[in-house]
Order: structure tokens, then C-alpha cells, then sequence
């Protein structure tokens, strides 16, 4: 591969997009809301959100020193991350809340990127993640899971043009945004009707001796917070 090559690579990787028009961001917000909003378009979507849900989980046991064993990704949207370390401390903490806020935040800073014009280093960058964890899947499901996944990611970067591109990353920006808005309501709701008992709210209070309902109302305002922060970067307001 010669340096020239490279260079123009780089600067594709690396370099600033146009931003698309208003139309485009708003309708892209719509096909979230659609994906996010009806039920059964949630059954299937939230699949998506599941991966980013358990991939928090296992970067963050990773960043704060555990030892990953493996993620799994289940047809019914469920998820199971474990890792291996000390059973308490901060790291455990940080592991355990990680998990309902990361599609959030992840659409968060999928936005600064859109909202500095790097549309196609967002999508690189969402392909090398999802590598990543592909790496960590330990079921069939998972596995193709994360692979259609990231299929999406590699034919939209390189064989569509720039207006789709930019398309596709402002749709899974919001996606992100909206879809992590849900799952804590949902949680709320079955902790109401007396189920989710061994949920992550209930594993950080047993750690923390802090009350479930706040670990929960966290998640609210985090989610929240993402979705109108990351709202108004991708609408330029």
C-alpha cells in the first residue's frame, strides 16, 4: 500500500464531512422515534441497544481492571456480561451502572463527533467497537447479532455514498439517544409489578447500601440529560 493511499485514508477516516441538511437530521429523528416507540418495532430494535447495554458492561469491567470472561446476547433482548475480580469496590460499582446508561452515552458522543462533522470516523469507529466485541460473544445468537451489526457499518462506510452515510450515522445516533430512554422505564415497570428482583439498580444497591429507586432515577437523568444534550448538538440549536 503506498503513502499516498494512505494519506487519502486517513484524511477520509479523519477528516470533516459536510453537515447534511436540516430535513435529513429530522427525518432520521423520526425513523428512530419509529423504531423505538411501537412496541414491535422495539422487539427487534432493541437488540441494538442490548449490545451497547452489555458492551458497556464488559468495557468498563475491562477499564477499571477485571477480567472479562465473555458477553452474551439472547433472542428475547436480554444480555449477561461476566467478569472476574474483586466482588466490591469501586470498579464492581462502575461495572454494575454501566450498563443502562452506555447506549446513551454513546449516542452522546456519536453526536459531538456528527456535531464536529466526523461522520465517517463515527462509523469506523462503531465498526472497530463492535470487533471488538465480537471477541467477547460467547453464544450463536450474539454472534450474529454483532456481526449483522457490524456487517451494516462496513457496507454503509465503504460502498455507499456520502449523503446515505451521513444518513445512516445521524438514524444510529438518535436511535441511541431515544432507544437508551427506554429500558429504564421498562425496568421501572416490571419492578412495579414485583419483577426484575436481581436487576442492576438491585446489584448497586447491595453494593452501595444506596437505595435501588435512586440507582434507578439515576439512570433517568442520565438517559435524559444524554437525549437533550445529543438532541440539540445534532439539530445545531
Amino acid at each position: 500500500m503506498d503513502t499516498d493511499h494512505l494519506t487519502d485514508i486517513w484524511s477520509r477516516v479523519f477528516g470533516t464531512q459536510p453537515d447534511p441538511s436540516l430535513w435529513l437530521v429530522i427525518v432520521t429523528a423520526a425513523l428512530a422515534l419509529g423504531a423505538v416507540v411501537p412496541r414491535t418495532a422495539w422487539r427487534l430494535s432493541r437488540n441494538a441497544v442490548t449490545i451497547a447495554h452489555e458492551g458497556g458492561h464488559g468495557l468498563i469491567a475491562l477499564l477499571t481492571g477485571r477480567r472479562l470472561d465473555g458477553i452474551r446476547l439472547h433472542s428475547d433482548t436480554s444480555g449477561l456480561t461476566v467478569s472476574r475480580g474483586k466482588p466490591t469496590g469501586l470498579g464492581m460499582v462502575l461495572t454494575a451502572a454501566a450498563g443502562y446508561i452506555a447506549p446513551s452515552l454513546l449516542g452522546l458522543a456519536g453526536a459531538a463527533l456528527l456535531a464536529a462533522g466526523h461522520i465517517t470516523a463515527l462509523l469506523w469507529g462503531a465498526t472497530l467497537l463492535l470487533l471488538a466485541m465480537l471477541v467477547m460473544i460467547r453464544n450463536a445468537y450474539g454472534v450474529l447479532t454483532v456481526v449483522l451489526t457490524g456487517a451494516a457499518f462496513v457496507l454503509v462506510s465503504w460502498l455507499t455514498t456520502a449523503d446515505v452515510q451521513a444518513a445512516f450515522a445521524y438514524l444510529v445516533v438518535w436511535f441511541l439517544l431515544l432507544g437508551g430512554v427506554r429500558p429504564p422505564f421498562e425496568l421501572q415497570g416490571k419492578r412495579r409489578r414485583g419483577g426484575a428482583v436481581d436487576s442492576d439498580p438491585d446489584q448497586l444497591a447491595r453494593l452501595t447500601h444506596v437505595p435501588a429507586a435512586v440507582w434507578l432515577g439515576l439512570f433517568h437523568v442520565v438517559t435524559l440529560c444524554c437525549l437533550t444534550g445529543g438532541g440539540r448538538w445534532l439539530l445545531g440549536v
